[in-house]
């Protein structure tokens, strides 16, 4: 979700760049930087940035850098010069450092005189297309943090999928290990008389409790529906909800391991799910 692009243009002796910055978010989150002479773009321009990069905390800034002409922006020369000497006397009565008037003063009422500015069709349209462009180019930088992204996401499916792989062996140790200790505490107790076939339909109900078929299926299920969406466009919301549902899988995993050698199994799956996630948030 992370970008950055920037696209300068020439209209009529007129410098003109764009850039955007694109940050993670949950939605759209766009603030813009326009001249004035431009504000009645915004409702257009926040349209195309809608369209072109979905969400992210995106901030754009269109900047005039030069004009030829003067045909915009005209200064009113008098009234400048007015607000630079009042500012300059009351600076130097003040004994202040010098300050840039300049900067001060172009910020002054009516010393830019922008009403006389109309824009035009042409005009208009080479700015939008200027600012399509710019998104074309966040959009191709995107692209590329994505390619590096999907090959981080099978990286760490795999690294689930091989620890998933090696849980197999300790499960017939585990049941083992649960049986002893249970035969073993009812054997300490003094004068207790037990049915060894009651014993036996209770071990093996109680031993079904920790069986984990069905969490072992449902989470490679998991596994390759997350790569088989990561490939898919615009599915970071998406990864998001499949990489909960693997959550959940891994700690009811966990909840039934009674063995230390599973159980650190599901401590990595859960190290290389928190990676995943991290890098979710970057994903459209």
């Amino acid at each position: 979700m992370t970008g950055f692009g920037k696209s300068n243009g020439i209209f009529n002796s007129k410098k003109i760049s764009v850039e955007i910055r694109s940050l993670n978010s949950k939605g759209l989150d766009l603030s813009m930087k326009l001249p004035s002479c431009y504000r009645e773009l915004e409702s257009e321009v926040r349209k195309i940035v809608a369209e072109r990069l979905d969400r992210g905390k995106i901030d754009l800034g269109l900047f005039l850098e030069s004009s030829g002409d003067g045909s915009y922006g005209l200064i009113n020369k008098e009234l400048a010069n007015h607000y630079y000497r009042e500012l300059k006397s009351l600076n130097e009565g003040w004994n202040e450092k010098p300050v840039d008037y300049l900067a001060l003063v172009i910020r002054m009422p009516e010393v830019l005189n922008l009403q006389s500015f109309e824009l035009s069709d042409e005009e208009r349209s080479f700015i939008l297309n200027l600012i399509e462009s710019t998104c074309e180019i966040l959009t191709d930088f995107r692209q590329q943090e994505g390619e590096a992204l999907i090959k981080e996401f099978d990286f760490r499916i795999t690294e689930i999928r091989r620890l998933l792989n090696e849980i197999p062996q300790f499960e017939g140790e585990r049941l083992l290990t649960v049986r002893e200790r249970i035969t073993k505490g009812l054997s300490e107790i003094e004068g207790l008389n037990v049915d060894e076939n009651r014993l036996e339909q209770e071990m093996i109900f109680y031993i079904e409790k920790f069986d984990i078929s069905e969490e072992k299926m449902r989470l490679s299920n998991h596994l390759d529906y997350f790569l088989e969406t990561a490939a898919l466009p615009r599915s970071g919301k998406k990864l998001g909800f499949i990489a909960q549902e693997i959550g959940r899988e891994i700690n009811t995993l966990g909840s039934k391991s009674n063995h230390i050698e599973m159980q650190k199994r599901v401590v990595e799956m859960k190290d290389a799910l928190e990676k995943i996630k991290e890098q979710i948030l970057n994903t459209l």
